[in-house]
């Protein structure tokens, strides 16, 4: 592949295609990251290979669209989905996604700042991946401990489905219109915390 010049692609592209869109579908997929580790990846990965939506990725992340990438994408995904519908397993996840998802929320975000270096790309995706993983991940464990509260962990799978929804429609929404993704993320946070906040209130009124 021929060089580019990254500084003169950032100039033609302008400020709005070279950070505000990719800041925004980064914060989306980084979001989506704090629930699922590797499906918003799976799906960046089919974007990128298909062409969909003008997603564009980093030189540097063109091997997330080859094949093996893809297929083990899609098998971490699998794996993760059935996973995190076994009670005590699902708590376990959780755990280690407060190490992986804001990895995984940093490379998604970082991924789609294709007009800029590769380090400026990083930190960009660190600055808006990991927090926003990170976020997502801790609401997700205070709903998931208040399900396991209420239901003694049987309605933890009702609460990883909803959350697989979730985090499909955040990716989906990122990909379509990325201007809208904060408006999104406040009232997906809302209905997190909310169903959290419920949840473990149930539990604390639930007699004995």
């Amino acid at each position: 592949m021929p060089d580019v010049d990254l500084n003169a692609l950032g100039a033609a592209a302008g400020p709005l295609q070279t950070w505000v869109l990719p800041a925004l579908l980064g914060l989306g997929l980084a979001s989506a990251t704090g629930l699922r580790t590797f499906l918003p990846l799976l799906m960046l990965a089919l974007a990128a290979k298909f062409e969909l939506f003008g997603v564009r990725l980093i030189d540097q992340m063109e091997w997330l669209v080859s094949w093996p990438a893809i297929a083990a994408l899609a098998t971490a995904t699998v794996a993760e989905f059935v996973g995190d519908k076994i009670p005590a397993v699902d708590h376990a996840l959780n755990a280690v996604g407060y190490v992986t998802r804001p990895v995984a929320g940093a490379v998604a975000a970082g991924s789609v700042f294709w007009a800029v270096d590769p380090t400026a790309a990083a930190v960009a995706g660190i600055i808006v991946g990991a927090p926003a993983a990170l976020a997502f991940n801790a609401a997700q464990t205070g709903a998931r401990v208040g399900s396991t509260a209420t239901t003694g962990g049987l309605g933890n799978p009702v609460v990883s489905l909803i959350e697989d929804v979730l985090a499909v429609l955040t990716v989906i929404v990122a990909f379509l219109a990325p201007v809208i993704v904060p408006v999104l993320l406040i009232v997906l946070a809302i209905v997190v915390f909310r169903l959290a906040r419920r949840l473990r209130d149930g539990g604390r009124t639930r007699p004995a």
